[in-house]
């Protein structure tokens, strides 16, 4: 087993725990309705007494909002509905005045079809800017060049009238894609990197990092043999043409190369592919993404079994040196709550917190924010516009932060853009704050053992044999052993394990500095840290 890089050495992005926010559910200043970058500041506080070291913030920028914000009309901007640049500057200084990093959302596979890049090479064939974007001309029946087809349904090219040729776009028409084989589009983007680092920027997270290279010969699609009638329509075809080409990675390199240019940074990477796939994103030499999201845990089965060989799987697939990391929630995907159940959201917070790698929190899910369901007639999300029917739609899981059991559960003083969950009154941060056995205080207990142990921090993982619904790891570094007993399960366990130590921390809060000997007891749902002697 690789022996972990010593505590004092390591950078911050291995020891520390990254948060996500979605701007426009965080917190409103303004009274619209809608979160801005001078909530965030407010709320800063909250953050630091969490216990999380960084703030990724979901897109900000100037935009028409068909995709809210991630069809980017001016990449080195704010949008007024979230503020100014000097809100931007304010909010880099307050959090870095706390200790808190800062990351922001990079979009470089496409902008809004607003861009004045896109203005640009719309106006004809002979633009100096046409190549920057994908073009083709209608296939000989005079439909698509192909058969590509867009993630938000339907086929993946927009007719361009004017000129007579389509346009690429792997989400909405409105998102048109960029030609990364075009050597000013590469460099325009990295100015935008170097825009934001300036600006105290601690790093990156890349959307879509695996669809930014298509097929230079344009071939179609195969299809899926595994689609079945009822799933989402994008899957009726493997996109082996459009996303994770080999080719790509020398794009994720030089990426890469320009985030070394400024010191203790980091490049995040979101990647929705097979384990054995993703951890080529980290490069051949390590000179790709630091940290190629590992989304794994969204998808597996929740069994103790599944996960455990999860893990194993992931383990033994990095690459000598690779850091690894973990989600279990983000503004994609439903929420763990109901993935899980509450009885499990606690067991789930242990598990993301004590695995070896960086954990990624998804805001709200520390006070067990509910999967909100959407009225017909507040749907926002053009995913769910586009392929009704299926479940699809992200509102649910972006639905505003639940601060008190005031009027819009202290989000805003007017009614928000989504509404809010109808739990607020008993699932928010201030009732959270003072009742002693919260998922919130169990989140900040986590947190703060994390941060104070050099087993949870940076040492190695030690796999233990286990069966049913019991997962069972060590963590280890130097001077330091513990154990992790998780129960998945509703019956109790006996644990037989050659272990003698103390209860560090219990899900249910109420066993710390419990001595165990020779076995470890778990009621149902229940999950322990033990500390060795």
């Amino acid at each position: 087993m690789e022996h972990p890089p010593e505590r004092s050495s390591a950078p911050w992005w291995q020891r520390g725990t990254i948060y996500q926010i979605y701007p426009r559910s965080f917190q409103d200043t303004n009274g619209d309705g809608i979160g801005d970058l001078a909530g965030i500041v407010r709320r800063l506080d909250y953050l630091v007494e969490l216990g999380v070291d960084a703030v990724w913030l979901s897109p900000f920028y100037p935009s028409p909002m068909a995709d809210f914000g991630y069809d980017v009309a001016d990449y080195v901007d704010v949008d007024p509905i979230f503020g100014t640049l000097a809100d931007f500057d304010a909010l880099v200084a307050a959090a870095h005045d706390k200790g808190l990093k800062v990351l922001v959302d990079l979009v470089p596979n496409h902008t809004s079809d607003a861009h004045p890049w896109f203005q640009e090479a719309r106006t004809g064939r002979d633009s100096a800017k046409r190549d920057w974007y994908i073009w083709r001309d209608p296939a000989p029946d005079g439909g698509p060049p192909n058969n590509w087809l867009s993630e938000f349904g339907g086929s993946a090219w927009a007719e361009d009238a004017a000129s007579g040729q389509y346009y690429y776009h792997a989400f909405l028409d409105r998102q048109p894609d960029l030609n990364w084989r075009n050597p000013a589009v590469a460099e325009a983007i990295f100015e935008v990197m170097r825009f934001w680092m300036r600006r105290g920027v601690d790093g990156f997270r890349v959307d879509v990092i695996w669809h930014m290279l298509k097929d230079p010969e344009f071939r179609d699609n195969p299809p899926n043999p595994d689609y079945r009638a009822g799933r989402n329509p994008y899957q009726s075809l493997l996109p082996v043409h459009t996303t994770d080409l080999a080719e790509v990675q020398e794009v994720v390199a030089r990426l890469r190369r320009v985030v070394d240019e400024f010191p203790d940074r980091v490049l995040i990477g979101e990647i929705y592919l097979p384990l054995e796939r993703l951890v080529a994103y980290y490069g051949r030499t390590l000179d790709g993404a630091h940290l190629p999201f590992n989304f794994a845990l969204l998808e597996t089965p929740w069994t103790a079994r599944d996960i455990a060989d999860l893990v194993a799987r992931y383990e033994a697939a990095l690459p000598a040196g690779g850091w690894p990391n973990w989600v279990l929630g983000n503004h994609d995907r439903p929420r763990i709550l109901k993935r899980v159940g509450p009885d499990q959201a606690r067991v789930a917070a242990m598990l993301l917190l004590t695995l070896r790698g960086t954990p990624t929190l998804y805001y709200g899910d520390e006070i067990g924010m509910a999967q909100v369901e959407i009225p017909p007639e507040r749907v926002q999300d053009p995913y769910e516009k586009n392929v009704p029917g299926l479940g699809l739609g992200r509102d649910g899981v972006r639905t505003p932060m639940q601060w008190d059991a005031g009027p819009q559960a202290g989000f805003s003083e007017v009614e928000p853009w989504l509404p809010v969950s109808p739990d607020f009154t008993e699932v928010n941060v201030a009732a959270e704050t003072r009742e002693g056995e919260s998922l919130l205080t169990l989140y900040r207990r986590l947190l703060a053992l994390r941060r104070g142990s050099a087993a949870l921090s940076l040492g190695a993982y030690v796999p233990m044999a286990a069966e049913g619904d019991l997962f069972l790891y060590g963590r280890a570094a130097e001077g330091e052993s513990l154990v992790v007993a998780l129960n998945l399960g509703g019956d109790p366990i006996l644990v037989a394990a050659p272990v003698e130590g103390q209860i560090l921390l219990s899900t249910s809060g109420d066993r710390e500095a419990e001595r165990v000997a020779s076995e470890i007891s778990l009621r149902p749902h229940e999950g322990v840290i033990v500390r060795l002697r």
